[in-house]
């Protein structure tokens, strides 16, 4: 998941650690200060030998529409922008878990399905999803309508030229029968569907749920989830592949096996892709980091590497990403020749975000003796949430 130094691009923004040994120069026309640079960022991006501890990516796939888009109404835009923030907040509430190796987050899917929550919800239950998306000030039809509008724009495949399956379920337990106007609007809004399982069978419930999850996703995601938690809550699943398709493709012919240090110790073949062309970059000499922007098929979204100058621990560079931070990194860019090797890669990750929602405001949804989702069903009575968001293979590039 990037902006051109505002809320109003999309992109992809991920973070990777990397070793590699010295390699040739870049550009034999480049100034002294260029050639330097472009060892570093060789040293980065095409090493002959890599090491790679752990790859975090921040997955900003719907921000807002820039001038050359689609223009998005008010309500639309600052929700975009309250989904970015959202975003990052999540991200750094994620990355403190040392068990976390991957984190792929697209906002507006996050997003959107709190805003099914909150049109399910009641009371405080609904206003509390609306103040952890910083949305309190606006009406309930403003939030499901610039949501649903803001969905559709980013996740237009042909407009983005990406390939991009996203599906979304609220699973109900088998008591629950749905509102038929929650149906309708949670559809009509957000492209939700809804189905009744019993929860209380695991085994079965586990399969049925990684069963739709396969078949919506032609078959990317076999496996969504190994467990359900509350035999008497709702379950949101958000199954998404998603595959960009680069601006400036790399040739198949460009294309070689290079060592990739899995640890210290252990090295692994990858396909390397190689390529020169003009891209926006940026080197941060105060935070010792290069940054390279590459663009998307159609511009509509960007890939955004993030590189320090030498092998260290994420820690410093987990601190550095707040949403200002890479506005600014983003606002200061320069197109400049590049070359450029990169691992063709999948990330395949599935989050449970109920607790990391919850650590951000979101209590009561998921409390089942507070939480007031009588919208869902037409009915008072307790209906806990949990939300798992699962990206697919092809997330990465």
């Amino acid at each position: 998941m990037g902006r051109k130094g505002r809320a109003a691009r999309r992109g992809l923004l991920r973070r990777t650690q990397l070793r590699g040994e010295s390699p040739a120069n870049l550009c034999q026309n480049e100034n002294r200060r260029h050639e330097n640079i472009s060892r570093l960022l060789q040293l980065l991006l095409e090493t002959d030998r890599m090491w790679m501890t752990k790859v975090v990516a921040l997955c900003l796939l719907a921000l807002v529409a820039s001038a050359e888009d689609k223009k998005l109404s008010s309500h639309a835009t600052t929700l975009a922008d309250n989904s970015a923030n959202l975003a990052f907040s999540l991200y750094h509430n994620m990355a403190k878990e040392k068990d976390t190796e991957n984190i792929l987050i697209s906002p507006v899917v996050v997003a959107s399905s709190l805003g099914m929550v909150a049109l399910g919800g009641k009371a405080s239950t609904a206003s509390q999803v609306k103040t952890v998306l910083s949305a309190d000030k606006l009406k309930d039809e403003h939030l499901h309508a610039g949501l649903s509008e803001l969905l559709s724009e980013v996740s237009n495949a042909k407009t983005r030229n990406t390939t991009w399956k996203i599906n979304n379920r609220l699973y109900g337990p088998s008591s629950v029968s749905f509102a038929d106007d929650f149906v309708k609007n949670s559809k009509k809004h957000y492209n939700y569907d809804h189905s009744k399982i019993n929860f209380r069978d695991k085994r079965s419930a586990v399969n049925s749920i990684n069963e739709w999850a396969a078949k919506s996703t032609d078959g990317k995601l076999p496996e969504i989830t190994k467990d359900v938690q509350n035999p008497d809550g709702a379950m949101i699943v958000n199954a998404m592949f998603f595959k960009p398709h680069w601006d400036e493709k790399f040739h198949d012919k460009m294309v070689d096996t290079r060592g990739f240090l899995v640890t210290r110790s252990f090295t692994i073949g990858v396909p390397m892709m190689h390529r020169t062309g003009l891209y926006d970059f940026y080197e941060d000499t105060e935070n010792r980091i290069f940054l390279l922007n590459m663009p998307l098929g159609q511009k509509q979204a960007s890939m955004i590497l993030i590189m320090p100058y030498h092998l260290e621990p994420l820690d410093r560079l987990e601190k550095l990403l707040t949403r200002k931070q890479v506005d600014t990194w983003l606002s200061k860019m320069e197109n400049r020749a590049v070359a450029i090797s990169l691992p063709k890669i999948s990330v395949e990750v599935s989050h449970n975000l109920q607790k990391h929602l919850a650590e951000l405001g979101l209590t009561e949804a998921v409390d089942k003796a507070k939480a007031d989702l009588s919208n869902i069903s037409g009915k008072e009575g307790p209906l806990p949430l949990q939300c798992l968001p699962r990206f697919g293979p092809g997330a990465g590039h």
